[in-house]
């Protein structure tokens, strides 16, 4: 296997353009990537950026209905004919960019499974942009137009490379589109830490799946301010409860950064160590049981400062390096 983590940026990602003001914004993954950049020198060897593609129709259909797809097809066509931002709903924006950068983002996250099961590398970071665990099976949400970490579950399953997954969303909002997506499937554990109450209002305790589902999805609702050492417990004990029921062969990550002290949109307090010692946790607790398959996605993260220094930590960590 491939010794190097891959990190995954498609160039449509950062001209999605959601207008001025808006907190998902253009300049989230400029901040990204320039922080990425100033470390690459300590990265050098351990850390490799990887040419992302497109994902195909049938992939988004995996999850996504026909007319789901169809409704973001044609919002994006009208911004691209009027050269105007166009609103989905009250919070998720498009522009004539956002097609391409959402087929990006979620192809970013195919390419990179691929490149995890054929060997070239051994884990991966994925930056992508519009984000995507609000979006539901039918319905663009939260600023998400296709969930991505969603379809990269159904391909990795599809295509015959995993028949059990792991999906940990620290994102400090309840990624309530990837728990639609497999309340009934005891094939994915969808384990969330979120804080409560807050946006979307979804991810009570007391969701935990349905039919052959039950008990295969695992929220853990925490109120703002919760402590980090607190938080990483509940991490801790999320996880062996993950682990103890689906011993999974694919870890996927929802990474929210707003989850970190400081977010204009959240109310946690955790820091870039925190996270890098999370990512290790999974990576040498759950993911080497599968070969070390495991690959993160970013979400959320609305200070790009922040958002820089979050992701150069997770970045770090699946590469085997210290935090900074």
């Amino acid at each position: 296997m491939g010794a190097t983590t891959g990190f995954y940026l498609h160039p449509a990602s950062p001209l999605h353009d959601t207008g001025w003001g808006h907190p998902e914004h253009q300049g989230r993954l400029r901040a990204l990537a320039s922080a990425v950049g100033k470390d690459l020198l300590t990265l050098h060897g351990s850390v490799e950026q990887m040419e992302a593609g497109e994902a195909a129709i049938e992939d988004l259909l995996r999850v996504h209905s026909q007319a789901h797809v169809e409704r973001v097809r044609a919002g994006c066509r009208a911004a691209e004919t009027g050269e105007a931002i166009v609103s989905l709903d009250e919070d998720t924006k498009v522009s004539g960019a956002s097609w391409e950068a959402a087929l990006g983002s979620a192809g970013a996250a195919i390419t990179a499974a691929r490149d995890i099961v054929q060997g070239r590398i051994a884990n991966a970071f994925v930056a992508g942009r519009p984000p995507g665990h609000h979006a539901t099976p039918d319905k663009v949400m939260g600023f998400c137009l296709f969930n991505s970490i969603a379809i990269v579950a159904r391909w990795l399953q599809a295509r015959g490379h995993a028949e059990r997954v792991l999906i940990v969303d620290w994102d400090v909002h309840h990624g309530n589109g990837t728990q639609d997506a497999f309340y009934d499937d005891p094939t994915v554990f969808f384990l969330s830490l979120h804080q409560w109450p807050h946006y979307p209002g979804t991810g009570a305790a007391d969701e935990r799946g349905a039919a052959a589902g039950d008990g295969y999805t695992l929220n853990v609702p925490l109120p703002a301010g919760t402590p980090r050492d607190e938080y990483r417990g509940h991490f801790e004990r999320g996880v062996e409860a993950a682990v103890g029921l689906l011993r999974p062969d694919f870890v996927l990550v929802s990474s929210g950064f707003d989850v970190m002290a400081g977010d204009p949109l959240g109310g946690m307090l955790l820091e870039p160590e925190d996270l890098h010692a999370m990512t290790r946790r999974l990576l040498e607790g759950v993911a080497s049981e599968c070969g070390g398959r495991m690959l993160v996605l970013l979400e959320g993260g609305y200070d790009p400062k922040r958002l820089g220094d979050g992701t150069v930590a997770v970045v770090r960590a699946l590469a085997g390096l210290p935090p900074t």
